[in-house]
């Protein structure tokens, strides 16, 4: 069967829509038009944040799908929107020295992105079960953690103080809408609670007017409007996403590479690996259909999505759960409504007035989002690790990752010369998994008692238990 070929069906209510099958063309759209506002308000929440275009995220998203699609011969329904795997790196990437503009942090997302390509060709010929022996559960789960724990200094430092009654006005609304909002509208939480914070912030300004706060990059407060559409007006309302970035760099740029950069984005390769593995697994039990043989296909394909967004000065880009939760509510897997969603979100790149509008959005509405949202990003790794079952009473998962997420959250640096310094997340990543690796399987009956009788209080030595990395008697 040709790939572009798929089976048209109309089933009743509650029946599925597999990959390679299709509702006519107008269902379709409409669908296709579904996913668009799911992934919206993330994809491009997340370029603002890492001070890249929003519009070229949006206009890549839609490219990037097309590209993941065809790798993945329209097996794995996606959509690919902007990643916050690297959003931690990136901050401290621009922390590092005035150098390091937006031309580096793409250079190492695209080589991160390569990296990413690589590891699913390894995966594609070993077997997914090489991810599973190299980054266990206990692993991933630290890595995603510190990654997200890592970004509090942003949201504390940049975003919350420019407004912080619109902002905890802003997280208020998030947190209501994402858990007590029904079906679809909690999966747009993060784009409700940006139009009302954005509506908030032009409301405040004709009743209280101009507030005065340090806006990002700034060092002084001024006094300034929260919405200000000068630039919107002056954009036009089609043409290419062009302009200049917060620190100089044209939007569509070369990268440019530097060791220390590219280091501090790997740890993001390690969490793309976790996303992917985890959506082909997703799509696999709500398809019933093996995906497996396309677990390789789906990681390199999202590399290879992030290293050519990255080339032109775009964002990097994974699967995304948001459109997981459109299929599983709707029960359409149709890889056709992704490349429906696909070409309306390069249409609306092609809108430089729009992306105006994303890119005036207030600090203050930022701040409110990106709190809830980091913080969901790290408990995402205790969940990995609740999921998994991880037993802490086990020192190889209480010691062996104990200093890697401490040395990641905090910004513990090792330093090498004069030159090259080695900190944060990259430091982190590298000691979860050195030290877990090192203690794997190394523990004897009667050691780690101490971390076993921290969690398990009823703790005796005399009956074997896997669980436990020893001896536990209950």
């Amino acid at each position: 069967m040709s790939m572009f070929k798929w089976e048209v069906v109309d089933p009743a209510p509650g029946q599925a829509v597999l990959p390679m099958q299709r509702l006519p063309w107008g269902k379709t759209i409409g669908l296709g038009a579904q996913h668009v506002v799911a992934m919206f308000g993330a994809t491009f929440v997340f370029p603002l944040v890492m001070g890249l275009d929003a519009n070229l995220a949006i206009m890549f998203s839609g490219i990037c799908t097309i590209l993941f699609l065809l790798i993945v011969q329209n097996r794995v329904p996606s959509y690919l929107g902007t990643s916050a795997s690297f959003v931690a790196s990136v901050a401290a990437i621009r922390a590092l020295d005035e150098g390091n503009d937006s031309s580096y942090v793409t250079g190492a997302i695209l080589v991160g992105g390569l990296v990413l390509a690589a590891v699913g060709v390894l995966v594609h010929f070993a077997g997914a079960q090489l991810i599973h022996r190299i980054l266990p559960p206990a692993v991933t789960g630290a890595v995603v953690m510190l990654i997200g724990f890592n970004l509090a200094p942003v949201v504390a430092g940049i975003y919350w103080p420019q407004d912080q009654w619109i902002a905890l006005l802003t997280a208020a609304f998030m947190v209501f809408a994402a858990v007590v909002l029904p079906g679809f509208w909690s999966r747009i939480a993060v784009l409700l609670a940006l139009i009302f914070g954005y509506l908030l912030s032009w409301l405040a300004d004709l009743v209280l007017g101009p507030i005065t706060s340090v806006l990002g990059g700034a060092t002084e407060a001024t006094e300034h409007d929260r919405v200000s559409w000068a630039a919107v007006e002056a954009a036009n309302w089609i043409g290419l996403p062009s302009g200049t970035l917060a620190d100089g760099v044209s939007v569509v740029h070369g990268p440019s590479f530097s060791l220390t950069a590219i280091l501090l984005v790997l740890p993001g390769v390690i969490a793309l690996v976790a996303e992917n593995t985890g959506h082909v697994k997703a799509v696999a039990e709500m398809t019933g259909e093996d995906l497996d043989p396309y677990m390789g296909r789906a990681i390199g394909a999202d590399g290879i999505a992030t290293a050519l967004s990255s080339a032109f000065g775009g964002s990097p880009t994974t699967t995304y759960a948001e459109n997981i939760g459109v299929m599983g509510a709707t029960r359409v897997y149709s890889s056709a409504a992704y490349y429906v969603a696909a070409l309306v979100a390069i249409l609306l790149g092609l809108c430089p007035k729009f992306g105006a509008v994303v890119n005036a959005t207030p600090g203050g509405v930022l701040g409110g989002i990106t709190v809830v949202l980091y913080g969901m990003i790290g408990l995402v790794g205790a969940k990995i690790w609740v999921e998994n079952r991880i037993d802490f009473g086990n020192p190889v998962n209480m010691v062996g990752l104990a200093a890697g997420i401490i040395a990641g959250i905090g910004g513990v640096t090792l330093t090498f010369g004069d030159d090259f310094e080695l900190g944060g997340i990259a430091l982190g990543t590298i000691l979860v998994i050195v030290f877990f690796h090192m203690v794997k399987g190394r523990g004897s009956d009667s050691s780690g008692a101490v971390t076993r009788n921290l969690s398990h209080p009823d703790y005796d030595e005399g009956v074997d238990d896997a669980a436990s990395g020893g001896t536990h008697k209950r």
